[in-house]
């Protein structure tokens, strides 16, 4: 796995970062923030692979290599226009800088001093955290400010720009970025006013340590995700709600209950991944086991809705090689897929989607900590010890499933080792009469995929349709392919090449 692993990420960097931009001139904002956290995981991966690599200099030299680039991301980055997007572009760029500073944490510690400065040995990408934790915490608290308890009794809205929703993923980013903000957030001592003031009062700095209000912010947005009936009979994430008795006139002074009661009943693969690092994080703050047996049943009803038997490791229902196998929610025979898939309609953020469930599987199925991070010192070192025994098992329970998404993500290489979308997709069909079953739920609203409806815009925002609807149709180079099912539509592109680092990723760190 790790040699296709380092094929895949060099396929990545050469083919689709450029250098002079300091960007992936192909990706969009977030799709572009999203990339980066690959890559930054990608050397975390990297760092704490050195036995199984050919040489400490050699692997020294591609682990610069790859960070001068994201490096080069921050300064191309779009700060100034993310900052006017949706409160979920500005949580994967918090999440992306903090994975960055990760990396660096890790490789310090691994391989130099991680206790010295640069001039006194330490390595050298130490003196970049700074900036990359300036940029965390500014995004983190511009997004914060779509928390919102008038609708919903709480939750945090997806755009300020269109009619309120509650969707699962801005609530999950804010989850896992809120304990990721508490866990690894250096503290900031710029009080650049780049996006809101400093909250401060009392002169301290504008963001320390381990502050306690990002742990509250984690904890409470998880308890009202919880308990907003977003999961459906498989225990699947559906996309999210709107207010039925809000309305642009009167907003704030309806008398009816403004109550999350109309269901957008779409599945997405991503919706089931971002929150499984955030309840990660939350068990290391807290010591409670209830956020990973949360977790493992997540990816459990998650394994099952992709078409596979865990007890038995293997797929529920093989097929033949020329079908296409049975639809059950978010895949078929044992392989990841979105709806879009088979249809080869996915647009630039569907593809994006299955890379970000493994990354942030990947994350929640790591060893955990030899101590936790408690906020008080009741913690019993037993139980501990039993949780890891416990977690370790039950993800290893998950390796054949992997795996085999993996083999499935390989055989959609062209010749020039680049990812496709579909990665359970045919071989040798008549693409051009190819169909296959789909079936999305009833009251299902495709809008990643197949644009935002107009009545989720509201009259202000409708001279902003060209942001919003960036990246989000899937009719980009509809040309038809002949052979190959993974030539229509978009084809292959950053976002799905990042898919495929991440479903690799996954495979070599989870065993």
């Amino acid at each position: 796995i790790l040699p296709d692993f380092l094929n895949a990420l060099d396929v990545l960097q050469r083919d689709y970062f450029a250098i002079w931009e300091g960007m992936w001139p192909t990706a969009i904002d977030w799709t572009s923030a999203v990339t980066g956290t690959h890559l930054s995981a990608a050397l975390t991966t990297l760092s704490t692979s050195y036995s199984s690599l050919q040489s400490s200099k050699d692997n020294e030299n591609l682990i610069n290599r790859y960070f001068s680039q994201l490096i080069g991301s921050y300064f191309g980055q779009d700060a100034f226009a993310l900052r006017q997007e949706a409160y979920d572009d500005m949580l994967w760029v918090v999440l992306g800088w903090l994975e960055t500073i990760k990396f660096i944490d890790t490789h310090s510690a691994l391989h130099y001093n991680s206790s010295s400065s640069v001039e006194e040995g330490g390595w050298y990408g130490i003196q970049y955290i700074p900036a990359f934790a300036h940029r965390a915490r500014i995004f983190w608290d511009m997004a914060s400010q779509g928390w919102d308890t008038l609708l919903c009794n709480g939750g945090m809205i997806w755009s300020p720009y269109l009619v309120p929703y509650k969707n699962a993923i801005t609530n999950e980013l804010f989850i896992a970025a809120s304990i990721s903000m508490y866990l690894y957030f250096p503290g900031d001592e710029n009080t650049s006013p780049f996006g809101l003031p400093p909250h401060s009062v009392d002169g301290a700095q504008p963001g320390k340590p381990h502050d306690p209000k990002y742990l509250a912010a984690a904890i409470e947005a998880y308890k009202w995700l919880k308990g907003s009936n977003m999961t459906d009979a498989k225990g699947l994430f559906i996309d999210g709600f709107h207010v039925s008795a809000w309305s642009p006139e009167r907003p704030k002074n309806s008398t009816r209950k403004m109550l999350c009661d109309d269901r957008n009943e779409m599945v997405y693969t991503y919706n089931q991944g971002v929150l499984l690092s955030g309840l990660r994080g939350l068990y290391e703050a807290t010591g409670a086991r209830s956020y990973l047996e949360d977790g493992h049943n997540l990816v459990q009803h998650v394994i099952r809705a992709t078409g596979w038997d865990l007890w038995h490791n293997t797929p529920i229902e093989l097929h033949e090689r020329l079908g296409s196998g049975k639809w059950y929610g978010l895949g078929r025979s044992g392989i990841m897929e979105e709806a879009c898939d088979a249809p080869g309609y996915c647009s630039q953020d569907g593809q994006t989607f299955k890379g970000i469930f493994f990354h942030h599987f990947t994350l929640f199925c790591a060893r955990l900590p030899q101590y936790l991070v408690l906020p008080t010192v009741q913690f019993v070192e037993e139980d501990f010890e039993d949780d890891k025994r416990w977690h370790d098992a039950s993800c290893l329970q998950y390796t054949a499933w992997i795996r085999h998404n993996a083999k499935a993500a390989l055989m959609t290489r062209d010749e020039e080792g680049r990812f496709g979308m579909w990665w359970g997709a045919p071989k040798d069909v008549d693409i051009e009469g190819f169909e296959a079953e789909v079936e999305l739920p009833q009251h299902a609203i495709d809008y990643r995929h197949l644009g935002i409806p107009s009545h989720w815009k509201t009259p202000r925002t409708h001279g902003r349709n060209a942001r919003l609807e960036k990246g989000v149709t899937g009719s980009d180079a509809t040309v038809i392919g002949w052979g190959d099912l993974n030539d229509r539509g978009r084809g292959r592109t950053v976002e799905t090449q990042g898919g495929g680092v991440a479903v690799l990723r996954a495979a070599w760190e989870i065993t």
